[in-house]
């Protein structure tokens, strides 16, 4: 079972945390009015009165606590996430969760009672949903107890925990927006439906870096030792007579992986390692 290391915070995981840590800073020290911090708040009773909410109540925090558990929620799911999509896109995911998380509310509040509330909690609920996705049989441990646990398996705990304490009569006199984190999740899980995201598993491993030639004839050997014979050249465009379009086709998906990253692939191009995978595997078997 591949395991999920902690890298060093990334980019964006970095500034988003510095952006958390300044707001805070602010409402504490200059901006210490109530009315401050109720202006950057999301409250679904009066939010299409004041559209901004949607995106600043996830850079505002009620307190240091508050500021250091989503800080560190950001810093082990978002590193990972955003060494796999890219600075640009992880950037955008994590807002779009934090936003769909405050639709996800206000529509909720049509039918239950919803109080304001601030915080990244449901972005960073959509990073767990995010692994999920990109490493479903990824090994996690929780902390402190040590309990490993597939990535899978943490987020689906994570969700029904949420879900659970959503319910009215659980959640009496607790100030946790769970009915935020459960839009985070929700909107995260819709983002990777409609992108036809794959599991990070179902790639080849050395699809993550192109393999340089070193000798013009030593090329076609490694072509043919990493192209599976069992795939069909029928189903993809030639390219010229007499050549294998599997591995001309093979070749220019890793050129465009090692230009431009693994985010950048389309759906079809990602469908097709898939298929170049499992015949690997099957082959193997």
């Amino acid at each position: 079972m591949q395991a999920i290391s902690h890298p060093r915070m990334t980019p964006w995981v970095t500034r988003l945390i510095i952006a958390n840590a300044v707001v805070l800073l602010l409402l504490e020290t200059v901006f210490t009015s109530e009315g401050a911090f109720r202006a950057l708040a999301f409250d679904p009773g009066d939010a299409l009165a004041r559209p901004w909410t949607f995106a600043t109540y996830m850079f505002v925090h009620a307190d240091l606590l508050h500021l250091l558990a989503n800080s560190l929620g950001l810093w082990l799911l978002g590193s990972a996430v955003e060494q796999r999509l890219g600075g640009e896109k992880f950037l955008l995911y994590y807002l779009y969760c934090g936003v769909g998380a405050a639709v996800f509310a206000l529509l909720l509040s049509r039918f239950a009672v919803v109080a304001p509330f601030v915080g990244a909690s449901g972005a960073v609920l959509g990073l767990a949903v995010a692994l999920a996705v990109l490493w479903p049989d990824a090994e996690m441990v929780l902390m402190p107890i040590p309990i490993p646990m597939k990535a899978r398996t943490f987020a689906i705990l994570l969700v029904a925990f949420n879900a659970i304490m959503a319910l009215p009569f659980l959640r009496r006199g607790s100030n946790i927006a769970y009915e935020a984190h459960l839009g985070g999740a929700l909107f995260g899980y819709l983002f990777f439906r409609l992108q036809s995201f794959g599991p990070e598993s179902t790639l080849p491993r050395r699809l993550a870096q192109r393999p340089v030639m070193a000798q013009p004839g030593a090329a076609e050997a490694e072509r043919s030792r990493r192209v599976p014979a069992a795939a069909s050249p029928a189903s993809l465009p030639s390219r010229g007579a007499g050549a294998d379009p599997v591995a001309r086709e093979m070749d220019r998906v890793l050129d465009k992986i090692s230009a431009e990253g693994l985010a950048s692939l389309t759906p079809d191009e990602r469908r097709f390692l898939d298929d170049i995978a499992k015949q690997k595997r099957q082959q193997l078997n």
